[in-house]
């Protein structure tokens, strides 16, 4: 049998091997760590918060819009009752005086005496009689012009209030506005820093990407099924009418739409109210689970539910994702879902 002979190694021999061995180590410690974030994906997650914190702000102005408009209604109709109530003191005062006038005219003679000059005794006692009833009654008319007077002042003073609060409101609006403005101006400057098809890739799928996600939560998808009712199925029409019409925060149609402003605009096509703010669009019906969605129920997304949109069917919403992206369908579980509602 021959003999092999091992060679012994060389120095590029044993370099070499330690190379191999380094860069095995190597290897195994970069897939061990996540790749470092470019500096293009820092930025696409920038613009995701910045128009998630918009949106949360828009909906803190809807809500204190809201209760602005309520408000001014409120004032409007105060102000009409106060008007109502000072017309009537003015007649009833007018009244008081033409009567005390009148009994001072037929009172101010001595009764015994009046008596004596009368020709006909019969008649003095009807008169008396007359005048004796008309102080009752201008007493009762002065006890309930007492009343109506304190009520006018209490109801100025609500008004007052309400004016108070009214201001309040109009602030808070104001504030919220510019909080809206500033984070989707932020939005638009990173977005704009974007290489164009980066831009563009993110403008095509930044929520309808995602379709990996059921509902955030685990659950399935719901499944093909005809809307909960004959409303919801005008809804669904209205909702679908709207695809393509652009982003307006604030905005509740028929040219432009925010989140909870689409979904508010279609129900009313269908003759059902909704709350103006996603927060309370998501109480305005009967809760169900994601699996057993309907088209035209409403389908909540973060904890907070700051985004709403309408359930179409075949694992689809219809809602209105930010600026510069229009009314467009996207995967229900674009993002984690927080309730699904029944209207």
């Amino acid at each position: 049998m021959g003999s092999h002979r091992r060679l012994a190694p060389t120095g590029f021999d044993r370099g070499t091997a330690a190379a191999v061995g380094l860069l095995s180590v190597a290897a195994a410690v970069l897939g061990a760590v996540p790749a470092t974030a470019t500096p293009h994906d820092d930025r696409r997650a920038e613009v995701d918060r910045l128009h998630t914190e918009a949106e949360q702000a828009t909906e803190a102005y809807n809500k204190a819009d809201a209760r602005t408009e309520a408000l001014r209604a409120e004032v409007d109709a105060s102000q009409d009752s106060i008007a109502r109530q000072q017309a009537r003191i003015n007649t009833m005062r007018d009244t008081l005086g033409s009567m005390a006038g009148a009994q001072y005219r037929s009172g101010g003679m001595d009764p015994s005496l009046a008596l004596l000059l009368s020709a006909d005794p019969d008649d003095y006692l009807d008169r008396a009689s007359v005048l004796d009833r008309i102080s009752t009654h201008q007493a009762g008319e002065l006890r309930e012009l007492q009343a109506a007077m304190r009520d006018l002042a209490q109801d100025r003073a609500e008004a007052g209030h309400k004016l108070t609060e009214l201001e309040k409101s109009r602030k808070a609006v104001a504030a919220h506005k510019k909080t809206v403005e500033r984070k989707l101006a932020e939005a638009r400057e990173l977005l704009n820093s974007l290489p164009d098809d980066e831009r563009a890739a993110y403008d095509r799928g930044s929520r309808s990407g995602r379709t990996d996600l059921a509902d955030g939560t685990g659950q399935a998808a719901p499944g093909d099924a005809a809307p909960a009712s004959g409303r919801a199925a005008a809804a669904v029409a209205a909702a679908r009418s709207a695809v393509g019409k652009p982003y307006v925060w604030g905005a509740n149609g028929p040219t432009g739409f925010d989140c909870s402003g689409l979904t508010q605009w279609s129900y009313a096509q269908a003759g059902i109210g909704l709350p103006r703010t996603s927060q309370a669009q998501s109480g305005a019906g009967q809760r169900v689970s994601l699996a057993q969605a309907r088209p035209g129920d409403l389908v909540a997304y973060r904890d907070d539910a700051s985004h709403i949109g309408m359930y179409v069917g075949n694992g689809q919403v219809i809602h209105a994702p930010y600026p510069g992206a229009p009314v467009r369908y996207d995967p229900v579980g674009m993002m984690p879902v927080s309730s699904v509602t029944r209207v």
